[in-house]
């Protein structure tokens, strides 16, 4: 028999395939046709197997389309030719083997159940199914696959098991890989782990985990084989520790963040010789072993989001043993302190995270030559001093130093990084004036923030930058007057921030046809006037849009549909708001139109915006009533319709929108109850103003069930009746400490990219110390409340007297009766109290005077009798705060109590009493009394200076003394200083 050369080659060929096969079983292919196609067939059981699992999922993408299904289409027919799959080869039959349909594999998602039907696989080496759409149980049949090596169920919707039992009998698998599938009630979880002996890798992250048993009640069965570990965001507490320890000699890959984990780090880890890579972010550790000396391998520690608080060099001296090793070091999050140390034993670090830290002090001058160093994230700390010198870090790519307290200029050496990419150096306090030289070889840079500085662009209109920046930040920077118009080189930047840059005049018509790709949009703060185009097609999908504070008119243009945040406050736009119907019905998250001449009804398809989270109409001219549909919009968590002209009743529908902490109705003409749904329904409340309306009927005892309100403003309107005895019930006033709770509230700017989170701060005009000032900021450290100018009668509940935590309480210009109560001294936190205007009668009690912080007072106008107690604070207030009380007597009023003396003595009569006096003093004072008091000053003064000088004891005591003198005095005025930070 003659083999011809070609014969050879395609013997050889399949040898190859078979020793290949046997070597490695996930290069046992042949499915993409190695060889004749019409020969490799695979099993019909097997292909209908395929089938049935794809007749159990939606194929959105069409990924499974290759998968045929007649008899005509032959290539199409084998399933060792379908996407995705692979089979071995063995003559002329073919098993599969191989099962990728991860969405990496496929570029699009499967959903559905997974079926049983893949147990029919019965040679499948390998079966990766992650990042679909999968949900439902794993079917526990899988245990049948015993062939199976590699096993990969991550990152799919929401599957789940019960237990893994099953996977005892999967004794061939070296890579397992369940993240994100729900194992919370898989308490055996260590004992299955424990029986695949041949594991290499194990990623469990994301799966609910139970903690594990306690160690006697399970085995250890170490394994050489494991070395890559990740139980990340589980619930995982110190007992971990217990099997990590013992289940693998090996382990070079380990992933425990975002658990539970509590303490110092344990020793055991500075002895794993093999040990590359260590995460325990998003814990509770507060220290690093001295055993971390011997990492001598370690390339990447990750220690973010815990508690350490030491020094950074002294933490840094604990990695001696990495210094030729490790590249990247993350520490942020953390209270890390002193100064930044120099890093240049580290010769190999690629990216270093300090951020958000109390790292504190100047750059040091040396801090080191790191020339791999491409990341280094410093935001968030104390450092001052001037701008660092970087031409140590010649790979930079990405430097974060945003909100420290860096000074000075911009150091020249910026312009040395040839490729840098991420620039931030915003909020700090530093001046320059910057041309473009200092950017002039910066071709890679892509995101440039210097947002809140004192810095001058001086950029000449027709420079033409060597970068396309995909984010433009410079608030706060100094562009105008003019619009910059290097800006036209740019049309790939997908945020623009140049807010407060004092530019005027209108935007230039070429602005808007720059960057097709436009996300987010800030021209705020500015002097910008003219009218705006069609915005609908100026922007990405997803946009926000922020032109508040300007000048300009003209009524509000059509917006993008799918707008997430919306802000056009404090301009001069007229019209109605029917452009918001036209907007999409998921997206609109943030919507400020406040301080414009917007004229019209609320329209009803406000209900539209599912997702709504901030609605501020205030200072227009809207009217009518508030739309029922308004109950929809049950992320809504703050709303603002002060001073318009809206009418009738606050819907009951209202009562849905249970996570709102801030409503200000004022200034309207709202009628009606006030609603008993407010206290029983929106308990979350945190501010509620009615003020200025026409609000009918007594307070309703349910309002007391707002156990987190801290300004309660019901002022003006036309309630009666009592006030509810259970104001105790306010927790967040009977508190004197200062509350945790907020009124600002983080949302998302847009959508669709890299992108910022954007703070919105609710503001309120609340009346302070007996004039109507604005809070935004400040507002939620404010404890108020405020029902004058009502109708209300009674006695004041003793209840409000125990608000202990209450900042101001105004009562006036009611019809209350009754007394002012001794127990009013526990309202310690007092700075205002306004009971004037009603029909209170008896005494002022003595209490009052234990009010420190009290700075406004005023009880004019009622019948209060008796003697006003004598004290530094009450004697301070002007007599108006007394007065027309015709029974109160005493400083400051000019009526005297009964009893007192007055003296009616002449004034040449206390003239001449004076000079009498003074002569008596002057003869006293003899040449003996000046001897006597030489004397004593001398033996005072060497008796006890002395004695210091000569004995070290008594010196000692003597400074220690001066130390605590001075501590108190130190401690005293920062205390106050506090408080009237606070007050003001």
């Amino acid at each position: 028999m003659i083999i011809t050369g070609k014969s050879s080659l395609r013997l050889l060929h399949v040898f190859l395939l078979v020793v290949l096969a046997y070597l490695n079983p996930a290069l046992a292919l042949s499915s993409s046709g190695v060889g004749d196609a019409k020969t490799i067939r695979c099993t019909e059981r097997e292909r209908q197997a395929l089938l049935e699992f794809k007749e159990g999922v939606m194929d959105d993408f069409g990924s499974l389309s290759s998968w045929g299904t007649t008899e005509e289409e032959e290539d199409l027919n084998d399933c060792c030719n379908w996407k995705g799959v692979q089979c071995s080869n063995h003559n002329t039959t073919s098993y599969v083997t191989m099962v990728d349909l991860s969405y990496r594999a496929l570029g699009g998602g499967l959903r559905g159940k997974i079926s049983s039907s893949l147990l029919e696989l019965h040679h499948l080496r390998y079966l990766d199914l992650s990042g679909n759409g999968l949900y439902g149980e794993i079917p526990r049949q899988f245990s049948n696959l015993s062939n199976l090596r590699h096993l990969d169920l991550g990152f799919n919707d929401m599957l789940s098991s019960e237990n893994l039992e099953w996977l005892s009998c999967l004794s061939l698998l070296s890579h397992l890989d369940l993240s994100m599938v729900e194992l919370s009630k898989a308490t055996g979880w260590v004992h299955s782990m424990n029986n695949l002996p041949l594991l290499k890798e194990l990623h469990l992250s994301r799966c609910s985990l139970p903690d594990i048993s306690p160690p006697s009640s399970f085995r250890f069965n170490s394994s050489v084989s494991l070395s890559i570990l990740d139980l990340s965001s589980n619930s995982l507490s110190n007992s971990i520790f217990n099997w990590l320890f013992n289940v693998s000699s090996s382990l070079a890959y380990i992933d425990l963040g975002g658990n539970e984990l509590k303490g110092s780090i344990p020793n055991a880890f500075g002895g794993m010789g093999s040990l590359t890579n260590l995460s325990l972010y998003g814990n509770q550790l507060d220290s690093l072993p001295k055993s971390f000396a011997n990492s001598s391998h370690l390339q990447s520690l990750d220690l973010s989001g815990n508690n350490l608080t030491e020094e950074l060099h002294e933490f840094l001296q604990k990695l001696s043993g990495a210094e030729n090793s490790l590249q990247r070091l993350a520490l942020d999050r953390n209270r890390l302190r002193g100064p930044l140390p120099d890093f240049t034993r580290f010769s190999l670090l690629r990216e270093l995270y300090l951020c958000k830290n109390l790292l504190s002090g100047p750059f040091p001058k040396n801090i080191g030559n790191l020339p791999s160093l491409y990341y280094l994230s410093l935001f968030r700390n104390q450092i001052t001093g001037s701008f660092p010198d970087l031409s140590a870090f010649p790979s930079l790519e990405y430097l974060l130093l945003q909100n420290n307290q860096l000074n000075g200029t911009i150091d020249r050496s910026i312009g040395q990084l040839h490729k840098l990419q991420y620039f931030s150096c915003a909020f700090n306090s530093l001046k320059d004036t910057i041309s473009e030289a200092r950017f002039s070889n910066l071709s890679n840079l892509w995101y440039l923030d210097l947002c809140s500085n004192a810095l001058t662009l001086n950029f000449s209109s027709d420079w033409v930058p060597p970068f396309q920046l995909g984010a433009i930040k410079l608030a706060s920077c100094k562009l105008g007057p003019h619009f910059p118009k290097w800006l036209r080189t740019q049309n790939k930047f997908f945020v623009l921030d140049i807010s407060s840059n004092g530019i005027k005049g209108n935007i230039p018509s070429w602005f808007w046809d720059l960057s097709p790709g436009l996300n987010y949009l800030n021209l705020s703060h500015n002097q910008i006037n003219g009218l705006l185009p069609d915005l609908s097609l100026r922007f990405k999908l997803y946009p926000g849009i922020d032109l508040s504070y300007n000048l300009l008119t003209g009524p509000i243009p059509l917006v993008p549909p799918t707008v997430v945040s919306l802000n056009l406050s404090k301009n001069k736009f007229v019209g109605s708001l029917s452009f918001l119907c036209a907007l999409a019905e998921e997206w609109l998250i943030y919507l400020d139109l406040s301080n414009n001449q917007l004229l019209g009804e609320l329209p009803y398809c406000l209900s539209q915006f599912k997702k709504l989270t901030i609605i501020s109409l205030s200072y227009n001219n809207l009217f009518g009533e508030i739309p029922l549909s308004i109950g929809s919009l049950q992320q809504i968590r703050t709303l603002n319709l002060r001073n318009n002209n809206l009418t009738g009743e606050v819907p009951f529908s209202l009562q849905r929108c249970m996570m709102l902490s801030t409503i200000d109705l004022s200034g309207n003409r709202f009628t009606g109850i006030v609603p008993t749904w407010l206290g029983t329904h929106l308990t979350s409340l945190i501010v509620l103003i009615l003020r200025s309306n026409e609000f009918k009927g007594s307070i309703p005892q349910q309002i007391c069930h707002l156990h987190h309100i801290q300004i309660l403003d019901f002022s003006q309107n036309h309630l009666s009746g009592n006030i509810p005895p259970c104001f105790s019930n306010f927790s967040a006033l009977v508190e004197s400490k200062n509350s945790d709770a907020t009124t600002s509230f983080d949302y998302r700017a847009y959508f669709d990219g890299p992108y910022d989170d954007g703070t919105y701060v609710a503001n309120a005009f609340v009346q302070w110390k007996g004039e109507e000032q604005e809070y935004s900021k400040n507002l939620g450290l404010l404890k108020t409340i405020d029902l004058s100018s009502n109708r209300l009668s009674g006695n004041i509940p003793d209840q409000v007297w125990s608000l202990a935590g209450l900042h101001s309480l105004n009562l006036s210009r009611n019809t209350l009766t009754g007394k002012i109560i001794q127990e009013i001294g526990r309202m310690k936190m007092l700075e205002s109290l306004d009971l004037s205007a009603n029909r209170l009668s008896g005494e002022i009690p003595g209490s009052l005077a234990h009010l420190n912080f009290l700075s406004v007072l005023n009880l004019s106008s009622n019948n209060l009798s008796g003697k006003i107690p004598i004290s530094t604070q009450l004697q301070s207030f002007n007599a108006s705060a007394y007065s027309s009380n015709p029974k109160l007597c005493g400083v400051p009023l000019p009526n005297k109590c009964p009893g007192e003396e007055e003296t009616t003595e002449s004034p040449n009569t206390a003239r001449a009493k004076d000079k009498n006096i003074q002569e008596d003093d002057d003869s006293s004072i003899t040449q003996g009394f000046y001897l006597t008091m030489g004397l004593g000053f001398f033996f005072g003064f060497w008796g006890v200076f002395g004695t210091i000088i000569i004995n070290s004891q008594s010196r000692h005591g003597f400074f220690m003394f001066l130390n605590h003198i001075t501590d108190w005095i130190y401690v005293t005025i920062a205390l106050n200083w506090a408080r009237l930070q606070r007050r003001l």
